[in-house]
């Protein structure tokens, strides 16, 4: 897939007022090609830390976080909270977004060596339900992520398609909710890895396409996506969705507030993600008769 000789569907960063992180060549590159990497967001002893907390919690669980538990983390455990909250990025998706931020959704997505979990070619915003595109995500690593343990890979300038359309495949080793794959041709070789350090993250557009790959290396690749909407931003599915103010003030009331988490695993903290995850799940599944045990 490439879009040179077509007339794009320009988005721009067109509410940022201030160039925190990102520089005005930057933001500009943003809205050339839909991403920006690298961003140094911790040093090697805070991510290290945040390792810690995650794969504690793994220990205590039997396991990698997995059904719904991998989804908005931030409301069950304050470290994760903290993450989503974190000046650095929230600096960084100002300038793309404005300064008026809701922490709409968040998820670990974790590859274990030699594991055949990939993500197909799609765009995110195919089943999100949100009004406008202006949605970026924030990709945290945990661990390297490179070619080898499956990093992101993206399709540059893709964003600036309208949304494609995309089939459900529900496959087995597919990270996605649906398995959906963009039905359209994309020729990998003109993808770009989305290498990053441990501390360090990605930013890239709601319409971008991207995927990765198994992880083929002897090491895990972590990475914990943060998905960033402004405050007037709709869910537009017919179904009430919630969303946690983050920055800013939300002047229009789109979504019900989400608390924060007072202590980590607790028992309210578990009431409010249950409910909170069940009512993402009729939006993201709508349609389709399936539903994935909590």
């Amino acid at each position: 897939m490439q879009v040179q000789g077509r007339t794009p569907n320009v988005w721009h960063a067109r509410n940022a007022v201030s160039h925190n992180v990102l520089n005005e060549g930057e933001t500009r590159l943003f809205d050339e090609l839909g991403y920006h990497f690298p961003v140094r967001v911790f040093d090697e002893a805070q991510i290290a830390g945040y390792r810690a907390r995650l794969e504690e919690i793994e220990r205590r669980t039997g396991g990698p976080l997995s059904g719904q538990m991998r989804n908005k983390p931030h409301l069950l455990f304050t470290w994760a909270d903290e993450i989503v909250r974190h000046p650095r990025i929230l600096d960084a998706v100002e300038d793309v977004l404005g300064p008026d931020l809701f922490v709409w959704s968040a998820s670990f997505f974790t590859k274990e060596a030699s594991d055949p979990a990939f993500v197909s070619w799609h765009q995110d915003s195919t089943y999100w339900g949100l009004s406008e595109p202006d949605v970026v995500t924030a990709w945290v690593a945990f661990s390297d992520s490179m070619p080898e343990n499956g990093c992101m890979r993206v399709m540059p300038g893709t964003h600036t398609l309208d949304q494609l359309p995309h089939a459900d495949t529900f496959a087995a080793n597919n990270l996605l909710t649906r398995g959906q794959e963009v039905q359209v041709d994309v020729d990998p070789a003109h993808a770009v890895d989305v290498v990053l350090q441990p501390g360090e993250m990605s930013l890239h557009h709601v319409r971008l396409v991207h995927g990765s790959e198994p992880n083929r290396s002897t090491r895990r690749r972590i990475g914990f996506a943060i998905r960033y909407v402004p405050t007037y931003v709709k869910q537009m599915s017919g179904h009430r969705d919630s969303a946690m103010l983050v920055r800013g003030v939300d002047r229009f009331g789109n979504f019900d507030p989400e608390p924060r988490p007072q202590v980590d695993m607790g028992e309210n903290e578990r009431a409010v993600h249950k409910r909170i995850t069940e009512d993402a799940i009729t939006i993201l599944y709508r349609g389709t008769g399936n539903r994935p045990q909590s």
